[in-house]
């Protein structure tokens, strides 16, 4: 017996916000460990003044759960004003590198990518003010220490994120108010992008460069933290670089440059008239619900396949009809730019972790196909111009 495809895991699901999945990435407890010893080795206990006991320990394990309590209010925060705003919320992931929330980006415009941006700092900056407010008349004491941490936690999370440079969300505030004025979102990537590369060099000579020319040695979990951290923003910002030059580029290049002729074929005609019809021709075949809507394509090598006297018993186009992934036919205008046409299937696209169509149908307004445009031939037509 063969298994079914196994579904993606993103780790534990702890729950839902408003229909969403939240999950604990299995990298997760990595930093939650760092976190307990970190903190186990620099809390006395007050009765005995020593650390590395199990008060330290208890005292880093609470500080773990407020740090995953505060990453997921900040990831929670980017859902909640995504759906919000009309796009398809995937899932919440809190993990390693702190966390991720995965949305449909189709229907993002600059004012609403900026609004999910903000979202997640605010949240945390407005945590942190509840936790200092509260600091004062809690007192001290190991419930005023853990507001503390919550307080500093939500400050760095809230601070560090607003920071110009992808892929940061102070990033993608940059990218929404080139892409406002510039009109390209391509443009607001390269900005975006090598602002976020400035900053990992920024960060790497304040926190290390600096003690060393001062005749200082940084700590060495120092260097390790801005090894790893400084890692993971820079290939974030060069993804955001990379993504932004591609786009530019698809954007030289005319949907109708790399059209190819397309036929069509009732879903109810039958097989046999079809095939005598099209014989000879090399292009995709598009077959058409009743109501005149694409329903697929039709498998040429299923419909060679077929025995000849099964194409004189009336047998049809839905018997070979190959059903397509979302966003495989999307109305473009020829004369736009590749990057349109990009766009539109990202916008009919079904999930994150939808398969894209390899073959993409551009239909009229009327929804009549134009032509199709196989993704790997537009993709080496856009490196041909970068």
């Amino acid at each position: 017996m063969t298994a079914g495809p196994t579904a993606p895991s993103y780790g534990w699901r702890v729950g839902s916000l408003r229909g969403v999945p939240v999950f604990i990435g299995r990298s997760y407890p990595l930093i939650a460990l760092v976190v307990v010893g970190l903190t186990a080795f620099r809390v006395p206990d007050p009765r005995t003044g020593q650390t590395g006991g199990l008060y330290g320990v208890a005292v880093g394990v609470a500080s773990a759960l407020l740090l995953l309590v505060s990453v997921l209010v900040h990831e929670g925060a980017h859902a909640v004003v995504a759906a919000r705003l009309g796009h398809r919320v995937d899932r919440i992931v809190a993990d390693v590198w702190g966390g991720h929330t995965v949305y449909d980006g189709g229907v993002a415009r600059p004012g609403s990518s900026a609004a999910i941006a903000v979202s997640g700092p605010v949240a945390n900056l407005v945590v942190a003010g509840l936790a200092y407010a509260a600091r004062g008349p809690v007192g001290d004491g190991t419930p005023g220490l853990l507001l503390s941490y919550l307080f500093l936690g939500n400050l760095l999370l809230g601070v560090v994120n607003l920071l110009p440079g992808l892929p940061l969300d102070g990033g993608f505030v940059v990218d929404s108010l080139v892409w406002k004025v510039t009109g390209s979102r391509h443009v607001g990537l390269l900005v975006a992008g090598w602002l976020g590369r400035l900053l990992v060099v920024a960060a790497v000579l304040l926190l290390v460069g600096l003690p060393l020319l001062r005749g200082a040695s940084p700590a060495p979990f120092t260097v390790v933290y801005v090894a790893l951290i400084g890692a993971f923003l820079w290939n974030g910002a060069t993804a955001a670089v990379r993504a932004g030059g591609n786009g530019r580029a698809m954007e030289r290049v005319p949907v109708g440059q790399v059209l190819r002729p397309v036929a069509s074929a009732g879903v109810h005609e039958p097989l046999g008239q079809v095939l005598a019809r099209l014989d000879g021709f090399p292009g995709a075949v598009v077959v058409h619900a009743p109501d005149g809507r694409p329903a697929g394509l039709l498998d040429r090598e299923a419909a060679h396949a077929v025995h000849p006297a099964d194409l004189t018993a009336g047998l049809t186009t839905a018997a070979v009809l190959l059903r397509q992934p979302p966003g495989w036919a999307v109305v473009v205008d020829p004369a736009a730019d590749s990057a349109v046409l990009v766009d539109a299937v990202v916008s009919a696209g079904g999930g994150p972790d939808d398969p894209v169509p390899a073959l993409v149908v551009v239909l009229d307004p009327s929804g009549r196909p134009v032509g199709s445009v196989s993704l790997s031939e537009l993709d080496a037509a856009v490196r041909a111009r970068r």
